[in-house]
């Protein structure tokens, strides 16, 4: 656990383990963090309606593109922003994300199969 650190009567916590160390904390603001903590939330609430409803086609296709959403985000603070170092707290979103696009793909030639299927029953 992190001690505290006080200078001019503020109160930091470091380090960030999400953060590298030559990144000013300047660069995040309370603004920015609530508009991810929204998107984290929207995702969510987006995934837990597929799972839901898994047979809706246009929901999995959304929540697949939520997912490379957050692939391509979490890629890019890392590699091309360089505001993200490849600590626990980046590799853990960074595999769900990677994992969850693979699963998806392999369900989604089931859900297509499916779909045919049943077009074939109606004929």
């Amino acid at each position: 656990c992190a001690k505290p650190v006080f200078r001019d009567h503020t109160f930091t916590a470091l380090p960030l383990p999400i953060l590298p160390t030559h990144t000013p904390l300047s660069t995040v603001n309370g603004l920015q963090a609530r508009t991810f903590g929204i998107w984290t939330l929207l995702s969510s609430v987006i995934r837990c309606l597929c799972a839901i409803d898994i047979r809706n086609t246009t929901l999995y296709y959304i929540t697949l593109f939520t997912f490379f959403m957050a692939l391509v985000h979490f890629l890019s603070e890392v590699f091309i922003y360089h505001t993200a170092a490849l600590t626990i707290g980046v590799m853990a979103p960074l595999m769900v994300a990677s994992f969850s696009i693979l699963g998806m793909l392999i369900g989604l030639q089931y859900l297509e199969v499916e779909a045919v299927s049943e077009n074939k029953k109606k004929n």
